[in-house]
């Protein structure tokens, strides 16, 4: 018997139009773009299994879920992941079931065969009852089979199917195909309605050439500005409009840097609702700061957006260098381009922090109490010939005192290896 297709019986199960698709799938939440809207009414009309491709986090198992909605459809959904076979994948036998029966069929059996004359002729017998414990009351149904089985119109979601082996991409084939099943003990299950099929990937690794060749194939990125804003809008975060869009641009200036994971559409919603839940009237560079682990979430990724946001809440915004925190006690004067280090009162650290940059210390400009000190260090004999590669380097150097030589000799022996 042919599959029955969904052409009127089922109600909304088909689209008139793209703008149909656009409309329908809108009112649930979905905001799908032309692209987008034209494949799944190719889908719904072609009755074609829908593959779609893109990073984590783009909407690809959303669509199906909405799909199942807005046709009022069932959804069945099958995760794959590395190591999967064709028993959680297709059907297995329920051997426990099966061995329960026998035990309990026992006195049964014994009946059957009590009258057998030799052995062959006992299994015989019981061969010839075998097809009992191979019906489909022992048949336990997996995704696949279910949806080629159901009843009722069903939307099949085959989830990151490049997470599984490629001997299941074999067993997919028949069923993208064909929409049936073989079963070697029972035979071949055809469908009863064509489900709408709809497959992922998020590109780990590359799906053969003959399972693409059975979809429609569609790449899918991360929206645009109106869209996400649309979404996160859609959502109910109770976030201010205006806070959210700014917020939507932070996030796809995120996406935007070298990130192991890239934030997704559901973590930039779930970021909305925390900074509502906070209260947040402006968003400023600590509050994100604050709560960026909401959105990233590897340590590496976190530091990279750390130093990233102060400029993506403002693009005028300098970032403060290494010497511009308060306390660090050496008052470096980058500001007027004097470099007046006063690094001759460590005495005063933390008197003026980087404040102070051309500022009086102990009543004397920054600069010529700098000059002194360079002087101070620049005495003749300070250092040997051979220190400033002169050829007369065999000349001895000039005494040291003593507290000098001290110092020289408790360096030496702070370097000394342990016996």
């Amino acid at each position: 018997m042919p599959p029955k297709t969904g052409s009127g019986e089922e109600g909304g199960d088909v689209f008139d139009s793209v703008a149909d698709v656009t409309a329908r799938f809108a009112e649930h939440g979905y905001f799908a773009d032309e692209r987008l809207a034209t494949t799944v009414f190719l889908q719904s009309r072609l009755e074609k299994p829908l593959l779609l491709e893109g990073p984590a986090g783009v909407g690809k198992t959303q669509l199906a879920k909405s799909l199942a909605e807005v046709t009022g459809r069932r959804l069945l959904r099958l995760q794959c992941y590395e190591g999967q076979d064709e028993t959680t994948a297709l059907y297995e036998w329920d051997y426990g079931k099966q061995l329960l029966y026998t035990q309990l069929l026992r006195e049964k059996i014994g009946q059957i065969i009590g009258d057998a004359v030799g052995l062959a002729e006992a299994v015989d017998k019981i061969a010839a009852e075998d097809s009992v414990f191979f019906s489909e009351q022992f048949l336990a149904e997996r995704p696949l089979l279910q949806a080629i089985r159901s009843e009722v119109p069903v939307v099949l979601l085959i989830d990151e199917v490049d997470r599984a082996d490629e001997a299941l991409e074999a067993v997919l084939l028949e069923l993208l195909a064909e929409y049936q099943v073989s079963v070697p003990e029972l035979g071949t299950y055809r469908a009863v309605h064509v489900p709408y099929v709809v497959l992922t990937s998020n590109n780990t690794r590359d799906l053969s050439a003959a399972l693409k060749r059975r979809c429609l194939h569609l790449s899918l990125d991360y929206p645009d500005t109106e869209r996400e804003l649309a979404i996160i809008r859609s959502a109910g975060t109770g976030l201010a409009d205006a806070l959210a869009r700014t917020l939507v641009e932070v996030v796809r200036g995120l996406r935007e840097l070298e990130l192991r994971k890239a934030p997704s559409i559901s973590e930039t919603i779930d970021w909305a609702r925390t900074l509502a839940v906070l209260g947040a009237s402006e968003l400023t560079a600590e509050l994100l700061s604050q709560t960026a682990n909401v959105v990233v979430k590897y340590d590496r990724d976190l530091r990279r957006t750390l130093e990233a946001l102060p400029g993506l809440v403002d693009p005028n915004a300098t970032v403060p260098g290494p010497g511009a925190a308060g306390g660090h006690g050496h008052g470096h004067g980058h500001g007027e381009h004097d470099h007046g280090h006063s690094h001759a009162g460590h005495d005063d650290a933390g008197r003026g922090g980087a404040g102070r940059g051309g500022a009086e210390h102990d009543d004397e400009p920054a600069d010529e109490t700098g000059r002194a000190v360079r002087a101070a260090k620049d005495e003749p004999g300070r250092h040997s010939a051979a220190y400033y590669g002169e050829a007369d380097a065999d000349r001895k150097p000039p005494p040291v005192g003593k507290a000098q030589a001290e110092r020289s000799f408790n360096a030496r022996g702070a370097r000394r290896r342990p016996v």
